[in-house]
């Protein structure tokens, strides 16, 4: 199905995998980003975050093409993911910090912001953190608490009494626990992945893995996703075993004007299921790039929104 990657980008059936490199964030360390330009300069600007234990290139490569007849498209690699920032500590506060950080690096205004799964939290986040960053969202198969069903409290729970347990246990051994996890949960086929997907999935470590999902059990965005004030859309997936339809549809509720696009697919939709998933990200977004003129934000002083 793939094909290795042979000096810069490389070609698969009806899609090309742009080429990267890597980016200085001034003050925070280096990243792999992609950057494939729109139709025309005033094209709208989407930044796509990826979802947990993958790459932006791994979550997004189906859509990026697609996106870019449209958009100027824009994937990085979060902290401690494939070739992202490596730090002492994994924080998505962080993270939503290191996207801020190559907005302006690469000289943007304002942007769309989509996410997938950890990346649709990662995006919540930006818009808290950097409002004036943000001219709207695309969250994706996302949540706004980790801990919303018995089978998520399980899953969280168990993954940070391993981590707490370190001191018991071996590195590898940890890891491995958190890699099983994170890929019961994603449910991916084997025979769907070879070649560059490998590489690419096996860019991030396990450990790096179970850190990041341990992060995302704490997370809470509940009592503030009435406050934002940008255009959103929000792409439910409806056969999703790790995060609750119904609670993504109430995420799109709770949010002033948010749009629902919702896919008969599961949580790894943006790969495995991209037949149904590119097309509902594309009305998502060209919803939300539309919405933006007529959208009325409630201005206010970023630094009074304390993350």
């Amino acid at each position: 199905m793939f094909e290795r990657q042979v000096q810069g980008a490389v070609s698969v059936p009806h899609v090309r995998i742009p080429a990267g490199r890597m980016v200085e964030l001034p003050g925070r360390g280096s990243t792999y980003v992609t950057d494939t330009a729109g139709p025309s300069p005033d094209s709208p600007t989407v930044v796509l975050l990826h979802a947990v234990g993958c790459t932006g290139l791994l979550t997004w490569f189906p859509s990026i093409g697609p996106l870019a007849r449209r958009c100027r498209v824009i994937t990085l690699d979060q902290r401690w993911h494939g070739r992202g920032i490596q730090s002492e500590e994994f924080a998505l506060a962080d993270c939503a910090d290191d996207v801020a950080a190559l907005i302006d690096v690469l000289g943007l205004d304002q942007v769309i912001v989509a996410g997938y799964s950890m990346g649709s939290i990662v995006a919540q986040r930006v818009w808290r953190q950097h409002p004036d960053k943000v001219a709207g969202l695309v969250l994706c198969a996302t949540t706004d608490r980790f801990r919303s069903s018995v089978a998520e409290r399980g899953f969280h729970a168990g993954l940070e009494l391993a981590m707490l347990g370190t001191r018991g246990l071996s590195r590898s051994r940890t890891a491995v626990r958190g890699a099983r996890a994170a890929a019961r949960a994603l449910d991916p086929a084997p025979d769907d992945l070879h070649g560059w997907a490998f590489a690419e999935f096996r860019s991030t470590s396990p450990w790096a893995v179970g850190q990041a999902v341990a992060a995302l059990g704490r997370h809470h965005s509940r009592p503030w996703l009435s406050r934002i004030d940008v255009p959103t859309a929000v792409v439910v997936t409806l056969r999703d075993h790790v995060l609750p339809p119904d609670n993504q549809i109430a995420i799109a509720r709770r949010i002033p004007g948010a749009t629902i696009h919702a896919i008969e697919a599961g949580h790894a939709a943006c790969t495995l299921q991209s037949e149904l998933f590119v097309p509902a990200l594309l009305e998502a977004v060209t919803t939300v790039s539309a919405r933006q003129r007529d959208f009325r934000r409630r201005t206010r002083p970023s630094s009074s929104w304390p993350a």
